[in-house]
């Protein structure tokens, strides 16, 4: 049997999660698939895969083998197109990872008028809130918010977003007011892992170099945006999310962002690709598509909370949470 095909029947179960879904997707019988997977197994002298009736477990050494089998691929795909006489013809399965949040709100609109517009590619899109090794894991193209140590990956900035405070205008009106991050301590904090369970930090002060920290004790701990969007917009707590996150609730008064004077520098959000992935057709494709479109989108964001903010200076004749 061919080492390289069986990899990419290996690689594709873990995908699917189980046998059945890799002979889906390689249009094979799970008898194949099962062949394939025990000829690699025998191979290395190792248990790749701990099977059960519903689902499959990467045993240790699986979890090592196809990290390495998803490098071996991608550098396989690569020389093929650099070979090949089809290095402007995107085509294959384009593989993409982002926050939750970005990939369902943002990410999954153009990825899907990309794939109607280059009908030769389909996609991978993996949503996670947390960072993923790109070569490991056999990412093209991940969508980063972040600042950017220098590394071995090439990256395109699309725009920046803000990490905010928010609570409704209901809760804001029974509560006490918040004018210095300190004061959130006496407050029902809806803590979100990514942010912070008991803690959140703010610039220091003119003349400082000492980051401010509040600790709180919080009434409500979550590990999704939607979960932590939910109870603030009801009036249970305020929370801290990333802008765009809330751009909608801000924009119909459903939640009143606090503290601007008091918040962190943007982040920077980067299209970010491992090198050479660029030369890949559908990589180079996809970027080129997706980065003026992600851009228009942080700009609009950008701008609209230009405009909140100057219309509550407006009726209010200050700043917003001074």
């Amino acid at each position: 049997m061919d080492r390289i095909d069986a990899m990419k029947v290996f690689v594709s179960a873990v995908d699917e999660g189980s046998l059945a879904g890799a002979g889906r997707r390689l249009r094979r019988s799970p008898a194949a698939v099962s062949r394939a997977i025990a000829f690699l197994e025998n191979h290395v002298g190792a248990e790749l895969l701990h099977r059960t009736t519903r689902s499959l477990k990467l045993s240790e050494a699986g979890e090592r083998y196809v990290a390495a089998c998803r490098r071996v691929l991608v550098e396989l795909e690569e020389a093929d197109l650099v070979a090949g006489s089809e290095r402007s013809a995107p085509r294959g399965t384009l593989t993409l990872t982002a926050p939750i949040i970005t990939g369902e709100d943002i990410l999954r609109s153009i990825l899907e008028a990309f794939t109607n517009e280059y009908q030769a590619v389909s996609a991978r899109l993996v949503l996670l809130d947390r960072p993923v090794n790109l070569i490991d894991e056999g990412i093209d193209v991940a969508l980063r918010i972040a600042h950017l140590a220098d590394s071995n990956f090439v990256a395109v900035r699309v725009g920046e977003v803000r990490r905010v405070i928010a609570a409704s205008p209901g809760y804001l009106a029974r509560h006490p007011v918040i004018r210095e991050p300190a004061d959130l301590a006496k407050h029902r904090i809806v803590a979100m892992t990514h942010f912070g369970l008991d803690s959140w930090s703010f610039p220091p002060l003119k003349g400082s170099s000492v980051p401010r920290v509040v600790q709180f004790a919080p009434r409500l701990v979550v590990n999704t945006v939607r979960a932590a969007i939910a109870p603030v917009t009801e009036g249970h707590g305020v929370t801290r999310l990333f802008s765009y996150h809330i751009a909608d609730e801000i924009r119909d008064g459903r939640l009143q962002l606090l503290l601007g004077k008091d918040e962190h520098p943007p982040l920077p959000v980067h299209l970010l690709a491992p090198q050479g992935r660029l030369s890949v057709p559908k990589v180079r494709a996809f970027v080129d598509f997706a980065a003026p479109r992600l851009k228009r989108y942080f700009t609009r964001l950008s701008n609209e909370a230009d405009k909140n903010a100057s219309a509550i200076r407006s009726r209010s004749g200050r700043v917003p949470s001074e």
